[in-house]
């Protein structure tokens, strides 16, 4: 069981990445998937949720209306579009797996090695 998180990089202020969380050994459409991050010093922080139906996305206010959330089940794969990017936004990302998700990482049972973002001019 393991998830690969990638597509992290260096951008500009104002410019985009594509997060993507690829699972193996199995199937993430079972599992509610989240995105968290953590910034060197600071405590990882919630980002946004997808139910495991894809129904419904959950985003922290910081976030809201700037990155997307998305599944895509042939490719066992969630996406995270990150548009707008701002020096704030530079973090190291993780996406998780769980029955639960949600907004707290209690609610999350397999994690990624995560994927750094720098937003920096």
């Amino acid at each position: 069981v393991q998830l690969q998180a990638s597509g992290g990089g260096l951008v500009q202020p104002g410019g985009s990445l594509r997060l993507s969380c690829a699972a193996s050994g199995f199937t993430l459409d079972d599992y509610a998937i989240g995105w968290f991050r953590q910034a060197p010093g600071k405590e990882r922080e919630f980002v946004a949720h997808i139910t495991w139906s894809g129904a419904s996305t959950y985003y922290a206010d910081s976030v809201k209306g700037r990155f997307t959330i998305s599944r895509d089940s042939a490719k066992n794969t969630v996406y995270m579009q990150l548009n707008s990017l701002k020096p704030e936004d530079t973090a190291m990302y993780y996406c998780a797996a769980g029955f639960r998700g949600g907004s707290g990482i209690g609610g999350y049972d397999f994690w990624g090695q995560g994927t750094q973002v720098t937003v920096s001019s």
